[in-house]
């Protein structure tokens, strides 16, 4: 007897116009479909005109209900695993299932569909080369810390699921750890209320309020991608009419004391200088080479009124 077929099935992440013909047509024809949340599922079953019988797999009974998927699947049984929105397989047990199903040589397809974490990521205009997908954040305060620590020195944006009730706390927590990073914050995706916040971790945690509501993605921009020229380096002389000259005058009216003592006052609090600068520059509309350029200029004006 031919062994059945795994299908991982995207389903919509709040607009149901984003199901695709494919998810339809596979949800039709499998013999079960494996839920994570059974009640969201038979709904949205039910809109589309699908009757088929329905299991479910979550976190809780995820090694009796795998067993169970897996003996209909060697039984020649086709069966479709669905997550609560999304694609199945990121931030669920349907990642286990996958490979408990490749290491029995049972047949997984995917059948792509919309997924959070990069409609999120796309939104963010964060995103360059690569990302670092976390998901949902451990529980532990020690543990959600050291996962954040880790993100100090890379380069890449990372993506963070994150809930209603908690959203606040780590966008603090991101800010203790990280420094003034910027933020992208991404509530209710593709539904009415969609929202994308983007600031300085703290700015976007006291954009939210006192009781934020929806589902949340965090992107989180990575560490400094362009390094800051070293101190003493050749600036290029005067700013003029070179880019960073252009910068600067869209902030005539932010005196240059005021950008090198907002400097340093990251400094004093324990941010690194390069993400000092950046988050300074970010603030006052002025490219990281530009402030750098400026604050050269100060200093060289100072020594001269010093000397």
């Amino acid at each position: 007897m031919t062994a059945g077929t795994l299908f991982l099935v995207g389903t919509p992440i709040g607009n149901l116009e984003d199901m695709t013909l494919r998810a339809i047509r596979v949800l039709g024809e499998v013999d079960a479909i494996a839920a994570e949340d059974t009640r969201r599922t038979r709904a949205l079953c039910a809109h589309f005109g699908i009757h088929k019988r329905i299991i479910s797999y979550h976190e809780y009974n995820k090694d009796s209900s795998g067993e169970r998927i897996m003996g209909m699947l060697a039984a020649g049984k086709s069966v479709a695993v669905v997550s609560d929105a999304g694609m199945p397989g990121l931030s669920d047990p349907g990642r286990e299932l996958v490979s408990q199903c490749l290491d029995r040589g049972l047949r997984v397809t995917p059948v792509p569909g919309p997924t959070a974490a990069i409609t999120a990521l796309v939104s963010s205009g964060l995103c360059d080369k690569g990302f670092v997908f976390e998901g949902f954040l451990p529980r532990a305060r020690a543990r959600r810390l050291e996962v954040l620590r880790r993100l100090a020195g890379d380069p890449r944006p990372a993506v963070i699921y994150e809930s209603p009730r908690r959203v606040r706390r780590t966008l603090e927590e991101v800010a203790e750890t990280l420094g003034p990073r910027v933020v992208a914050i991404a509530r209710e995706l593709t539904k009415i209320h969609e929202e994308i916040i983007r600031a300085p971790a703290l700015d976007a945690a006291a954009a939210l309020g006192p009781s934020p509501l929806g589902e949340f993605v965090i992107v989180v921009s990575g560490a400094a991608g362009d390094a800051v020229p070293e101190e003493g380096a050749n600036s290029g002389g005067g700013l003029g009419d070179t880019a960073c000259g252009r910068d600067v005058a869209r902030v005539r009216g932010v005196a240059r004391a005021d950008l090198a003592g907002s400097v340093k006052r990251l400094e004093d609090s324990g941010v690194s200088r390069m993400e000092a600068i950046k988050a300074v520059a970010k603030e006052s509309g002025m490219t990281k080479r530009a402030l750098y350029a400026e604050l050269e200029r100060l200093k060289k004006d100072l020594k001269k009124d010093l000397g």
